[in-house]
């Protein structure tokens, strides 16, 4: 395990070395959360095109419950692995570019987490009708995890644990909203 960590570190170095002061701004817009509304109600377009009112309903119910799981689990994952983020690692810090520093613990991205559940999410709803969007989509779910590893919050292992519990959360809840849309449609 401890190999494991070591090269976790060296990455993240490499990639958070990667920036530049001049780029910081435009990462950490990246990584906001209020940037991408816009694109949400994108989303929100893009289903309501593809159902019905009342299974966009459950659609949107399923995406608020699946997002809040997504983000409480990565929650009690941080207080339960107890990682320090890059940032709080005294034996990174003279080697790395601390843009911005959340709360101590990190272990894993609830960013990535979030992203790749809207990103699994959407790709098996709409994959039929907008085949461009799984493409589309996980690019945006990779370059904000991505800021993430740039800004010094986040190993890469917190980005890829993150990104799997999410994908497989999306998975499972576009599972459960289509097996509930499926059954309202028949009744």
């Amino acid at each position: 395990m401890e190999e494991i960590i070591q090269e976790d570190k060296k990455v993240f170095l490499f990639l958070n070395n990667l920036g530049d002061s001049s780029f910081d701004q435009f990462w950490m817009l990246i990584s906001s959360t209020w940037i991408w509304v816009p694109l949400y109600i994108i989303f929100c377009y893009f289903l309501y095109k593809n159902y019905k009112l009342r299974s966009l309903a459950f659609i949107l119910i399923f995406v608020a419950i699946g997002v809040t799981v997504s983000d409480q689990l990565a929650g009690v994952f941080k207080h339960g692995v107890e990682r320090l983020r890059p940032c709080h690692d005294a034996t990174l810090q003279s080697h790395m570019r601390i843009v911005k520093c959340g709360g101590k613990f990190g272990f894993y991205s609830a960013h990535a987490s979030n992203t790749f559940f809207l990103a699994a999410y959407l790709t098996v709803l709409l994959r039929k009708k907008m085949r461009w969007l799984p493409y589309a989509i996980f690019v945006w779910a990779a370059v904000v995890s991505y800021s993430r590893i740039y800004l010094g919050v986040h190993f890469p292992v917190d980005i890829l644990v993150g990104a799997f519990v999410g994908t497989l959360l999306g998975v499972i809840f576009s599972a459960l909203a289509t097996k509930v849309i499926n059954k309202q449609n028949i009744s």
